[in-house]
């Protein structure tokens, strides 16, 4: 590691924080409590004894994404294998995704028995790149995962223009989005299904939890089949349609996420300006460029705030150790992912339980260049609790990669 000659050495080397705030997540305050304690008193724990406050969250959850229906379910893992299997996808079908991402946009498709086709990245966003779609599309083609990865809106007119174009579903991965919109409607409500996750990172939590939303009937009457062991609303308890499982949430995360949504507008529009601030900042510091917006009118949730790191500026320091200074600085931040999804060794190595991809598919000779860079050099994450802080916090976080850039160059 590299030692500072600077006056005020790195907090890596000893020297002090240059961030002195501490980012607390989740929010919460006693109105969660008692939201629980008042269920835990009533001894109806389980979802079909007390679904009525599921329900109710489900409502208003469909009201604030602005969809005819929302579907809970266990996790946002478990809503996008609901969201695939609804679209009817088959043995062997093709399904595009992104290769920076978590896994369970990729690993989901092969639950389904279906094959991930890896798509590259827009370079100035880190989504899907729209122009890169149509060369990836085959006869087996069913459907696009478009990720809004950190929370920014993909470029869903372009996307949707090419399914409807070859007749494929679109399942949006708002897993990072909650709260964001494009164009003026909320993301998730756009494709055919959108689905969501409420695990303990994300911008709307309940510890663990995910939900499908859609205005289709059919796909709605699919996916709440589905979730809830197969059954349909004309049979019985024991009448079982579909291939269904217990994917229900409980009454005890539905009361969080009703509370918890009614902190969500307020902390999007701070995340957003803040994000807004930090692009001004941090656009001015030589080697750090903040990702792109693009065009359409968008609101970001920042479930992440994304810049692209230029090791050359910062005297060809490597990203993971740029990283573990501004972390010893007090940013909470992250190198993101270690590697491309298709070089995990679920994808490399082709183990049995991945019978659906055909011999003809072999990953090694997957090559995504722009992800690859965004995992090996560029790509940077600021947490979203951090996107909470102040306008001083965001002014210390610009003043942390100053102050690296200074040491190394000395």
């Amino acid at each position: 590691m590299r030692e500072s000659t600077q006056t005020v050495p790195l907090a890596l080397h000893g020297g002090p924080k240059t961030v002195q705030s501490e980012f607390a997540w989740p929010i919460f305050d006693e109105r969660e409590v008692n939201t629980v304690a008042e269920l835990v008193r009533t001894g109806q724990w389980g979802n079909p004894d007390c679904a009525g406050l599921v329900a109710e969250f489900e409502a208003q959850f469909a009201a604030y994404c602005g969809t005819k229906y929302a579907i809970s379910c266990v996790n946002g893992s478990v809503s996008l294998r609901l969201a695939l299997m609804a679209c009817g996808v088959r043995p062997g079908d093709e399904v595009i995704v992104p290769p920076y991402t978590f896994i369970a946009t990729a690993s989901t498709v092969l639950e389904v028995n279906c094959v991930p086709v890896f798509v590259d990245l827009d370079p100035d966003t880190y989504n899907l790149d729209p122009a890169h779609i149509e060369a990836a599309i085959t006869d087996r083609t069913r459907a696009i995962i478009p990720v809004h990865f950190a929370g920014l809106p993909c470029d869903m007119d372009a996307i949707l223009a090419i399914a409807q174009r070859y007749n494929l579903r679109v399942i949006e991965d708002a897993a990072h989005a909650h709260g964001a919109e494009y164009r003026g409607r909320k993301l998730g409500s756009i494709g055919d299904l959108g689905s969501f996750s409420f695990q303990s990172s994300k911008n709307l939590t309940s510890g663990e939890g995910g939900m499908v939303i859609t205005n289709d009937d059919a796909l709605y009457r699919t996916v709440e089949s589905l979730r809830n062991v197969g059954r349909l609303p004309e049979g019985q308890w024991y009448d079982h349609f579909n291939p269904g499982c217990n994917y229900r949430i409980s009454p005890l995360q539905a009361g969080l996420l009703i509370e918890q949504l009614k902190r969500l507008d307020d902390q999007t529009r701070q995340r957003h300006e803040n994000g807004l601030y930090l692009d001004s900042l941090l656009g001015a510091i030589d080697g750090i460029r903040p990702m792109s917006r693009g065009d359409a009118p968008l609101v970001h949730a920042r479930h992440l705030y994304m810049f692209r790191y230029d090791n050359r500026v910062f005297g060809n320091l490597p990203k993971a150790e740029f990283v573990q200074m501004l972390a010893a600085e007090g940013v909470p931040c992250s190198g993101g992912y270690p590697h491309p999804l298709y070089k995990q060794p679920l994808f490399q190595n082709r183990n049995w339980m991945c019978y659906a991809i055909p011999d003809s598919v072999d990953y090694t000779d997957v090559h995504c260049p722009v992800a690859e860079r965004a995992c090996s050099d560029e790509g940077i994450w600021i947490f979203q609790h951090a996107l909470l802080g102040s306008r001083t916090d965001m002014d210390a976080f610009a003043e942390a990669i100053r102050k690296i850039q200074q040491a190394v160059n000395r």
